[in-house]
């Protein structure tokens, strides 16, 4: 693969609207990732006070981050339940004290599944939904429609606690695209605006190594959806299995953390495939390996 002269896939969807601003999804976005909670499996407990959180947002936005996803509930398999009153707490006041410093410009989005939170959520300044479950709990499709916001629909099986015994495919590259379009087709039918909708491939949920690769290889294929795509694999499994893959002792006892290389490279893979938004925790090495990137395109154009 070239690391340059990415496919110029026409998107339908190339702006994200919100109340007083625009996303160009024509070119690349990195999303930062915000965990508020105790128990994420790279960063839990690090950022759950608002202190925290303001200045690694602040550190984000200094690497290029354009988007700032924030999240009260882990989504790691087999992560405890958390109430939605007790994930308003975490996730509203950091949403309120982040757009009071840096401003409406930033995009903040709330990585959640609760209804409820996301209207909170929504009233304290958030601007994008980004659900793993894409809609599916009670209400969810209603609520996103009402609040007429970006949603970020994500491809799942079952729960997180269930989804490795589902990552059972036939075809994963057409089940995933068949799938996804279900729910797209469920969140029109409940009102929600085809030009307020992203997709997620779902790395990590519900899928094994040999499906993570399959996917990293062909994302292409999900441009069918016509549909602007988001790419979250930073820190992931996969990412660690690529690692002891190479059965070099370095990475023999590797740490999450030590992931962040694979999953710059990763990134790029996904970039050069069309994809508008990744999803990473690492903002600046995500930002070294696009700028390299983008400049590589610029100058051979």
């Amino acid at each position: 693969m070239q690391l340059h002269n990415l496919p110029q896939h026409q998107l339908t969807t190339t702006t994200l609207s919100g109340t007083q601003k625009q996303l160009d999804l024509s070119k690349p976005h990195i999303m930062g990732i915000l965990n508020v909670t105790p128990d994420s499996f790279s960063d839990g407990g690090q950022y759950n006070t608002v202190q925290a959180a303001l200045a690694r947002c602040e550190q984000m936005l200094n690497e290029g981050a354009t988007i700032i996803d924030i999240g009260g509930e882990s989504t790691r398999p087999n992560a405890s339940a958390v109430s939605s009153e007790d994930e308003c707490a975490r996730v509203v006041p950091v949403v309120e004290a982040i757009r009071q410093r840096f401003g409406e410009q930033l995009w903040i989005s709330i990585d959640t599944s609760s209804p409820i939170v996301i209207e909170q959520a929504v009233q304290a300044g958030a601007d994008i939904w980004n659900d793993v479950r894409a809609l599916r709990r009670q209400g969810a499709q209603q609520m996103a429609a009402k609040l007429d916001i970006p949603v970020i629909l994500m491809h799942m099986r079952g729960e997180p606690t269930t989804m490795n015994m589902q990552a059972q495919y036939q075809d994963v590259l057409v089940e995933v695209i068949s799938e996804l379009t279900v729910a797209i087709d469920q969140a029109e039918q409940a009102g929600i605006k085809r030009s307020n909708i992203v997709i997620d491939p779902g790395f990590g949920f519900a899928k094994n190594y040999d499906h993570h690769i399959l996917l990293l290889n062909q994302l292409t294929q999900l441009h069918k959806l016509q549909l602007p795509i988001l790419f979250g694999v930073s820190r992931k499994r996969f990412l660690g299995e690529v690692l002891t893959n190479t059965k070099l002792p370095a990475f023999a006892e590797h740490q999450v953390i030590d992931r962040d290389g694979v999953g710059m490279a990763a990134a790029l893979l996904a970039y050069q495939q069309g994809v508008s938004i990744v999803r990473t925790h690492n903002v600046g090495l995500t930002m070294q390996g696009l700028a390299l990137w983008q400049q590589l395109n610029t100058a051979s154009h």
